[in-house]
């Protein structure tokens, strides 16, 4: 009886172990609670130039939790969207649930996060804001049908060119820590996008 009771005790910590071993990488956000925008809002968003954007939570399509991001938009050529969540935003409560300087940045070698296909071929930008205020941009495209893990590694982000805010260092390295990311349908297109469970990425 003791030994099939440590047998089964032993089987619980190896499947714990192997549950903890495939749960390295860290959430980062994954837009559970309230979804809205404006100064007091949980997202910063917004469009210029003619391009427009509507943000909100949807309960039906989602890759993990309750509800996925849901992005409609209408991107012009000339024009511009952001849909961003981090720290120092102009939406003061779009802060990610766990905070940048609690992360052990050196232990991840990139950012992921979930897109629902719906092979529209729409090219998404996925931009970071360093510790020095410096932008940096990965871009995908929506090829493919369902939700897919897009994997952004650190060192395939690059430096905008085209904008970067007038107080950021232009130093030409990820400075860690990273405190905000955003989403922007590039032009020209329009359509609906959702976004769900931003990790980091385990070295």
């Amino acid at each position: 009886m003791k030994k099939a009771v440590f047998l089964v005790a032993a089987l619980v910590l190896l499947m714990l172990g192997a549950c903890l071993a495939a749960g390295d990488n860290l959430l980062v956000d994954d837009f559970e609670g309230i979804i809205s925008g404006g100064p007091d809002g949980t997202v910063d968003f917004g469009a210029g130039n003619g391009s427009v954007v509507q943000v909100s939570a949807d309960t039906g399509i989602k890759n993990s939790g309750n509800q996925s991001l849901k992005v409609v938009y209408e991107a012009l050529e000339g024009g511009y969207i952001y849909v961003a969540r981090g720290y120092g935003l102009d939406a003061k409560n779009a802060n990610w649930p766990i905070k940048p300087t609690d992360i052990k940045w050196g232990e991840y070698s990139g950012i992921s996060f979930y897109l629902y296909g719906t092979n529209s071929k729409a090219k998404i930008a996925f931009d970071i804001k360093d510790n020095g205020g410096e932008i940096w941009r990965f871009v995908t495209e929506d090829d493919f049908s369902g939700w897919k893990k897009i994997i952004c590694s650190f060192d395939k982000f690059i430096a905008r060119d085209d904008w970067q805010p007038m107080d950021a260092d232009k130093n030409a390295q990820i400075d860690f820590p990273i405190r905000v990311f955003q989403f922007e349908p590039l032009p020209a297109g329009k359509g609906t996008l959702y976004f769900d469970t931003v990790e980091l990425i385990k070295k």
